[in-house]
């Protein structure tokens, strides 16, 4: 059996309405310290918005979604955490919000390959 590291997950919510709180998955944040690895996948099924929200503001919610990718791959496109590690990154993406593209809790796991892992979930937990 190969070598296990704990990793971390959050899943990413879409909440188009805050005030009422409802909400889909549309992306799944993973970050392995041992691997020094953090990675997002997103998703949004657009009839799953349209669903929660008959005139919700598709471009607005693909450049959230947009912002955790670039700020999870870090350089320029991280803005201000284009120089912190991926655990300060992780963290970072992890923090509650009250806006459209919200965090989920943080669960753990162990895997041999946080970037099949990462897929994975987002096969399991957003497609």
């Amino acid at each position: 059996m190969s070598e296990r590291d704990v990793f971390e997950y959050a899943l990413l919510r879409v909440v188009p309405r805050v005030e009422r709180g409802e909400c889909f998955n549309a992306g799944v944040l993973v970050y392995c310290r041992a691997k020094s690895f953090v990675a997002v996948r997103t998703h949004l099924d657009e009839s799953k918005l349209r669903a929660l929200d008959p005139e919700p503001d598709v471009a607005g919610v693909r450049a959230a979604l947009r912002a955790v990718e670039g700020v999870c791959a870090g350089g320029k496109a991280a803005g201000q955490a284009a120089r912190d590690d991926a655990g300060r990154r992780f963290r970072w993406l992890i923090a509650p919000r009250s806006t459209v593209v919200q965090p989920g809790p943080v669960h753990t796991g162990l895997t041999a390959d946080p970037e099949a892992e990462t897929q994975r979930l987002l096969e399991l937990l957003v497609r």
